[in-house]
């Protein structure tokens, strides 16, 4: 089958991209869905797994792809043959499950990715546990459904689930042009909350006025927290959505209001910033981690897909022998919203 595959570790990732006409072809196995892929997006943990993840192990050549949305062609045992023709995405992120031990609570669990631990949907057919799959219906743009699920489902859970934003509030949102900083955008004005956005390129907060943002802060490498703090009357925001990291880190603190929320889901400039506890302890913030989210969420927030009120930007598609031109345009930093992969 025709697959875009990472053919070795390295930078720049995109000299890597091969589209190949002879993969393997895939079957169903136990518990598991067969899709023929319709579209497939790409994240920044494409580049992750091009580059080589710390502590993962990962031979290559080997298949990247968070995002896909496609038609199930095939189940394996134990899966409802009701799923055979419906068009589905998946959760990539994979629960895994946890040995019981004696006088200990359950844990958060661990994760197996699709697309990084295991081989994804940049390919011709992928497979994925049905329990992962969620029908999005069969009138929906497949380019639009799979630019839709996991920067969706990152940015629901940051927003809804770990920093509990209410109807109103206000929301600091970093980095606008990513995948899950524009699907933040669109949560938000979904809520009804104003929207502070930041970008170091004048033409993404353009971008982001044209979607609703209230306003937007050009980010020169300096501290801007003061901007963000003027433009709310100097009380600051309720919430900030941050996946830059250390560069960003320290200006989101001095942006929240008293008791706001930090909420953090990736940090791309780094693990380790500089950061203020006596402001954290004495404006009693909360600083979260959150990491993807699980099937009741992106249950709930692709019935907002379905309903037609929520859409992802979609920045670029390339048909999916272009994906080498695809992997550069990401790892450039050029893209605002969702660049796809069309398969069909």
């Amino acid at each position: 089958m025709r697959a875009v595959i990472l053919a070795a570790q390295g930078e720049p990732v995109h000299a890597n991209v091969r589209f190949v006409a002879e993969w393997p072809e895939l079957a169903a196995g136990p518990g598991e869905a067969l899709i023929r892929t319709q579209a497939s997006a790409l994240n920044h943990l494409d580049l992750w797994v091009g580059r080589g993840l710390p502590g993962v192990d990962l031979a290559y050549p080997r298949i990247g792809g968070s995002d896909a949305c496609g038609i199930v062609e095939d189940v394996g045992e134990g899966v409802d043959r009701g799923w055979i023709g419906r068009r589905v995405i998946m959760n990539a992120a994979v629960p895994q499950p946890q040995g019981a031990q004696p006088d200990s609570a359950p844990t958060m669990p661990e994760l197996v990715m699709i697309g990084e631990h295991t081989n994804g949907g940049h390919c011709e057919r992928f497979a994925a546990p049905a329990a992962q799959l969620v029908d999005v219906g069969a009138e929906c743009d497949p380019v639009e459904a799979a630019a839709f699920g996991l920067t969706f489902l990152t940015a629901w859970r940051c927003l809804i689930t770990r920093a509990g934003l209410q109807a109103g509030q206000t929301v600091l949102i970093t980095g606008i042009g990513g995948g899950v900083a524009t699907a933040a955008l669109a949560i938000a004005a979904h809520l009804g909350c104003r929207t502070v956005v930041t970008s170091r390129h004048q033409w993404k907060l353009d971008r982001a006025a044209d979607l609703g943002a209230h306003a937007g802060v050009l980010d020169a490498g300096e501290d801007w927290s003061r901007q963000v703090r003027g433009l709310t009357g100097k009380r600051g925001v309720d919430v900030v959505i941050d996946s830059i990291g250390a560069a960003a880190h320290l200006a989101c603190l001095k942006s929240l209001a008293r008791g706001g929320t930090l909420v953090t889901p990736g940090c791309t400039t780094g693990p380790a910033p500089a950061t203020d506890l006596a402001r954290i302890f004495w404006n009693q913030l909360r600083v979260i981690g959150s990491t993807m989210g699980d099937m009741a969420e992106l249950a709930q927030v692709t019935s907002l897909f379905r309903a037609g009120h929520l859409r992802p930007v979609v920045d670029r598609v390339f048909d999916a022998p272009n994906a080498r031109q695809a992997y550069e345009r990401l790892e450039a930093g050029e893209q605002f919203g969702k660049i796809v992969l069309r398969w069909s």
